[in-house]
């Protein structure tokens, strides 16, 4: 009996088809879904509203800052921007096999399968701890099903600022994914935009301050808005400010303004001292 052989090297006889999707198709085609052009981040994330706290007025953003975790405060992100309705069943929730979850938090790009699925894992459990969001397995697919929480770490039910609430917020915009900003920032700059987008267009922040207001180092203020400035987010305006008791009587200090992707504009807006 004869055996008919097939050439697979022929075009005529090979089929191709479509490659896996990437990490970056993943997170367009979530970003896509939520349907918006930019995503609501509760102000306490990044600031302790109560002005009472004299001693200490960083909000949840700081343990992100003072453990090196990027690729977590990045995720957060991420979930803020991609889950945009509180109508399934487990309130403000999406559902996707944990395979995806890998793709899109990028662990796939640096991993094997198995150890991109458990680095998923170990950066969203760094977000169940820190009472950000709550996690929960389904199915035999390992379905991974993720609830926003309040962002202040309270452990609380999530729910969107200004809708219902007085809570306030500002606005990460999608050009923060879509433009690569998100692998382009360090965490200082991260950290730093997420002030910027916290505080009025035109504020002034003492570096000193940072400690006491934010949760992280003067240096790494310094370094995060430098590097905003060299990719042209930030415009820096130094300016002189009368000082009675200074040697010269004059004091000079930073003025910040978020310019190009995340420039934003309030018609009368003043500079202010961030933190007021």
């Amino acid at each position: 009996m004869h055996h008919l052989e097939v050439n697979r090297d022929h075009p005529a006889e090979r089929k191709e088809g479509e490659g896996p999707a990437t990490p970056s198709q993943t997170r367009s085609t979530l970003l896509d879904r939520a349907k918006r052009d930019a995503a609501p981040i509760y102000n306490g994330f990044v600031q302790n509203p109560d002005r009472d706290q004299k001693d200490d007025r960083s909000g949840p953003l700081s343990a992100f800052v003072r453990n090196g975790d990027l690729r977590g405060l990045r995720t957060l992100l991420l979930l803020h921007s991609i889950i945009s309705s509180g109508k399934g069943d487990n309130g403000w929730s999406t559902t996707l096999p944990l395979g995806a979850w890998a793709r899109a938090l990028s662990t796939t790009e640096t991993a094997e399968q198995r150890s991109a699925t458990t680095a998923a894992s170990k950066i969203l459990g760094r977000l169940e701890d820190r009472r950000l969001i709550r996690r929960a397995r389904s199915g035999h697919a390992r379905k991974v099903t993720i609830t926003l929480l309040r962002p202040d770490g309270s452990g609380v039910d999530y729910s969107r600022p200004g809708d219902g609430n007085k809570d306030p917020f500002f606005s990460l915009h999608r050009r923060y994914w879509d433009d690569a900003w998100w692998s382009k920032l360090s965490l200082p700059a991260t950290a730093m935009l997420l002030v910027a987008l916290h505080e009025r267009p035109g504020f002034t922040l003492p570096t000193e301050h940072v400690p006491q207001w934010y949760g992280w180092s003067a240096d790494t203020a310094e370094r995060g808005f430098r590097q905003l400035q060299r990719h042209g987010l930030l415009d820096i305006d130094a300016r002189l400010k009368t000082a009675p008791l200074s040697p010269t009587g004059q004091t000079k200090e930073n003025v910040y303004t978020l310019t190009n992707a995340f420039g934003r504009t309030r018609p009368g807006s003043k500079a202010r001292g961030a933190g007021q």
